[in-house]
């Protein structure tokens, strides 16, 4: 629930520190196109001085709730165990070449089903290549 409402509140500030950077201008007047009483809050260098700060607030809050939610991951994540129930375990056997051709007499071709591998006793899958 915690990490949910972490999430939430990361979305939000990653918005805001977005929103927050594109309206600044690339020369650093940010919302302001000059005019006015030059120490004001919506001044060039006053909207230039609050993006800034607020820039710097915001990403600030976006790593430090990075970390929090990272710690937070590692806690949920611990204590696992592994899903080996797809794992195979069957024999293992030398490669077989198949320009060698057979060195018995009358056993099958290298490339033929019936010189294949038997399938494990619990392959799901083990006759579906036949089909």
């Amino acid at each position: 629930m915690l990490f949910t409402f972490l999430t939430v509140v990361q979305a939000l500030v990653a918005t805001a520190l977005v929103g927050t950077i594109l309206v600044q201008q690339s020369e650093g007047g940010g919302l302001g196109t000059g005019g006015g009483n030059p120490s004001g809050l919506m001044s060039a260098r006053g909207a230039a001085n609050f993006l800034s700060r607020t820039t710097a607030v915001l990403a600030t809050i976006f790593v430090t709730l990075s970390i929090i939610m990272a710690a937070l991951a590692i806690n949920v994540t611990t204590g696992r165990e592994l899903d080996t129930s797809l794992q195979r375990n069957a024999p293992v056997q030398a490669p077989v070449d198949p320009l060698a051709g057979t060195t018995t007499p009358g056993a099958a071709p290298a490339g033929s089903p019936s010189s294949a591998a038997p399938a494990p006793a619990k392959d799901p899958l083990a006759g579906s290549a036949a089909q």
